[in-house]
């Protein structure tokens, strides 16, 4: 049966820290007056708590008249802060256990000590929680997480958590717990290598393996300052740096609303957030969802991972010729048509109608803005058909092409090949395949060119000559003419695609 975790466990788990606070102490390195501190002066005691002779609490008990930080090392991989911290060791074995505080003046001291443990005690991280991350003891391999890359399961995250999760890594506002300002897209991110890491959690010891191919991802705030990364190269808010993986160790605190999963050293879930603790929003055997408070930029970030073996593309969708008319005049509040626009200038929009006279007196129109990019155009695709063309062939449209635009300067060119350097008053209409890798390989393109300036006309672009055709399920519309670097206003309306 599948475990599902909605948190609010009280249990305190392997490797986990409890940390009780002193007035004396502070965990600023810089405050406090220039007193040093000596390694003589160090002193802490050890106790097993009520529950298990392997959960010791380790209290210290050095006398400071001045402010000290208060660091130990618990020797099972876990870190803690404070006058008291609370050590859980589901292994027997020698654990070497070191207190070290530093002073205002930049002084440490440091004592150890070494605990022995006769016995195991499984039990203390037989939850659900590390179960359902690493398998348990009856799976000593343990389980090999990856970022849910295909989005397949972002959405059951949404909708068992209530939070608004979009994609497999995404942001939105501290505190939020969600990705409110962005979501990532199926298999977004497929230009970097952060799909190829991998995340090994192992119930014995704690035990986790990170393995990539030498480049890890964060932010540009944090990468090099907090994580002490060593960054190669940035793309606006991302850095990337080099990181190789390898072997750690973790822990999972369930006092909170949220189990809280905290991993050592410089491990991290695949995009660093400025720390190495991760609070679990979603979790089952199989998904599982962190979320990591970025307090230097005031995000929050919330990452989707499954089993290796779940992150699976979707199953491809054949599609079928249907005929579909089509018909958009951009007079409602919802396009009928989505077109998407590919290289467009910013203005781009649907507006009021610049000349409301016949043949076109509707009030909205949309305003195509051809960029200096050399290959401006609007795309409608198909989502789950191809285009009948044996019955739907005919695409009708009302333009109107402004004299304003500049048509006689020559405009810088995408190479020798292309011979028009000016803007054109024509549209170009193309009949493309979506899934081709190079769609304008195989596409029919039909020119209506020289068109008349400052009024409304219509043209039709008729297909019928490649009605054979099987394989077109995307429909591009293209003003100015292509590859050259003009830019210009253009307006069209009353779009249709029919029989």
């Amino acid at each position: 049966m599948k475990k599902i975790i909605k948190y609010g466990f009280g249990i305190l788990l392997s490797l986990f820290v409890w940390v009780g606070c002193n007035p004396q102490e502070d965990n600023l390195h810089s405050l406090g007056t220039p007193d040093s501190v000596k390694d003589l002066d160090v002193t802490f005691t050890s106790a097993p708590t009520a529950k298990s002779a392997n959960e010791i609490v380790f209290t210290n008990t050095t006398v400071a008249n001045f402010p000290v930080t208060v660091v130990w090392d618990l020797g099972n991989g876990a870190k803690g802060t404070g006058g008291k911290v609370t050590g859980v060791y589901p292994e027997k074995g020698d654990y070497n256990v070191a207190l070290t505080l530093y002073a205002a003046d930049g002084s440490s001291a440091s004592k150890s000590m070494v605990i022995h443990l006769e016995d195991d005690d499984y039990g203390l991280v037989n939850t659900p929680a590390y179960s359902n991350l690493t398998g348990g003891m009856d799976k000593p391999e343990g389980k090999i997480w990856v970022f849910d890359q295909y989005n397949n399961f972002a959405k059951e995250v949404a909708t068992a958590t209530g939070l608004n999760i979009k994609g497999h890594l995404g942001l939105g506002p501290e505190g939020s717990y969600g990705q409110e300002w962005w979501g990532a897209g199926p298999n977004e991110k497929n230009t970097w290598k952060m799909y190829d890491f991998k995340f090994n959690f192992q119930q014995a010891g704690a035990k986790l393996n990170i393995a990539n191919k030498g480049e890890g991802y964060g932010r540009v705030r944090t990468s090099a300052s907090v994580g002490g990364y060593t960054v190669t190269g940035n793309s606006g808010d991302d850095a990337f740096f080099t990181y190789n993986g390898g072997n750690y160790t973790f822990s999972i605190d369930e006092s909170g609303k949220y189990p809280a999963l905290k991993l050592s050293g410089n491990a991290f879930m695949g995009y660093y957030c400025g720390t190495q603790n991760y609070d679990i929003v979603y979790q089952t055997d199989k998904v599982m969802a962190l979320r990591v408070d970025n307090s230097a930029e005031g995000q929050d970030w919330v990452f989707v991972y499954c089993l290796e073996e779940l992150n699976v593309p979707p199953p491809a969708v054949v599609k079928e010729p249907k005929a579909v008319p089509l018909f958009e005049n951009f007079e409602g509040a919802t396009a009928k048509i989505v077109f998407v626009k590919d290289a467009m200038g910013d203005k781009s929009a649907v507006v009021d109608n610049p000349l409301p006279l016949p043949i076109n007196t509707s009030n909205k129109v949309y305003r195509y803005e051809k960029s200096n990019e050399f290959y401006s155009n609007l795309q409608f695709t198909a989502a789950t058909y191809k285009f009948d063309l044996t019955t739907q062939n005919k695409i009708k449209v009302k333009v109107f092409i402004p004299s304003y635009n500049d048509y006689t300067t020559d405009n810088v060119t995408a190479g020798d090949w292309i011979s028009n350097k000016k803007l054109q008053p024509q549209l170009a209409v193309k009949l493309q395949d979506s899934e081709h890798p190079a769609p304008w390989e195989t596409q029919t393109e039909i020119i209506k060119a020289g068109l008349e300036k400052d009024k409304w006309i219509e043209l039709t672009f008729d297909f019928s000559g490649v009605a054979d055709r099987k394989d077109y399920d995307r429909i591009v519309l293209q003003f100015g003419a292509e590859g050259h670097s003009g830019p210009g206003f253009f307006f069209f309306d009353d779009f249709s695609f029919i029989e």
